[in-house]
């Protein structure tokens, strides 16, 4: 069986992290999105690079183009990543950014910015911390919305363009937390997409909330903008009922994955009609050659690097 590979480095030990949680109904704006230049046209998937800014700068995503035409190389930028961590005092889960996720979105205007205004959307990432909270066991509708606003409303606040949802991490039940339940994602995604209708909300398609779509007559799937593989180096359809277009069977980890497999990924997204391809651990090394392995395929240009 394949494992995600995604290394999760902290600054240090949860209990040594100073809180920077979103309060309740928070909705000062740091400065809106500004509006994109327009980007040079490229036909082709619809390419996602998530960054861990525990290591590395999110400006990286936009130092890549197409040698033929021009055009970003990325079209989504994933900030990775915030937690939903569980406050023993209110017995919630609480919106938590650790100090590097939290400088990234206090920078918005250096770090965020530059890739809105070359055409780039930035999401969120969101995922468990180890304490029994999870986007799968809110104990109410009313919890679930609440989470659901403190989310749209770091949207609103820092100019952002989604949230992306990757459930794992965490560990169901600590903190004499529930299990997942059937109604939790449910009402966590018709929430956000209703506090945010415009907005990208995509699933990283693992974790107890991916086979949790839907309840009481309601289905989620179609509120989702995207779903992707989460196995690095492998093929695998999300098992979500998304078109095509929205979604990515190929998954790559830049530098970690081979360059072989990583083309061979990108071509048999084209030939088979998928509109996403996904990679992770973009970093500030000039990875264009890795990048050119499946850019090739994508869209028959190599890429260029430009520090």
């Amino acid at each position: 069986m394949f494992t995600p590979v995604r290394s999760r480095v902290r600054t240090a030990a949860l209990a040594l992290m100073a809180v920077t949680a979103l309060a309740f109904g928070a909705t000062t704006t740091t400065g809106a999105a500004a509006a994109p230049a327009a980007a040079a046209a490229k036909q082709g998937p619809t390419s996602v690079a998530y960054v861990e800014v525990n290591n590395n700068s999110m400006l990286n995503v936009g130092k890549y183009t197409l040698a033929n035409g021009g055009g970003n190389v990325f079209d989504i930028a994933v900030i990775f990543a915030a937690n939903i961590n569980y406050d023993t005092g209110t017995k919630a889960g609480t919106l938590y950014f650790n100090e590097n996720v939290q400088r990234v979105l206090d920078n918005a205007a250096t770090q965020i910015r530059p890739l809105q205004q070359k055409g780039i959307k930035v999401v969120l990432s969101v995922l468990g911390n180890h304490q029994g909270a999870g986007f799968a066991n809110f104990p109410s509708q009313q919890a679930a919305s609440t989470f659901a606003k403190q989310l749209s409303d770091t949207v609103t606040k820092y100019g952002l363009d989604g949230i992306d949802f990757d459930d794992e991490y965490a560990d169901y039940g600590n903190n004499s937390t529930g299990q997942p339940n059937a109604s939790s994602f449910v009402y966590l995604v018709s929430a956000l997409r209703a506090n945010m209708p415009d907005k990208i909300i995509s699933l990283y398609n693992i974790g107890p909330a991916a086979s949790r779509l839907s309840y009481g007559g309601v289905d989620v799937t179609s509120k989702f903008d995207y779903a992707w593989n989460p196995y690095y180096g492998t093929w695998q359809v999300p098992g979500i009922a998304l078109p095509k277009s929205k979604l990515s069977p190929a998954a790559v980890q830049i530098g970690g994955t081979s360059q072989s497999t990583a083309a061979a990924l990108a071509t048999r997204t084209v030939s088979e009609g998928y509109g996403v391809y996904l990679t992770y651990n973009l970093d500030g090394a000039n990875r264009s050659a890795d990048v050119s392995a499946f850019t090739r395929g994508l869209y028959g240009s190599d890429a260029v690097y430009t520090p």
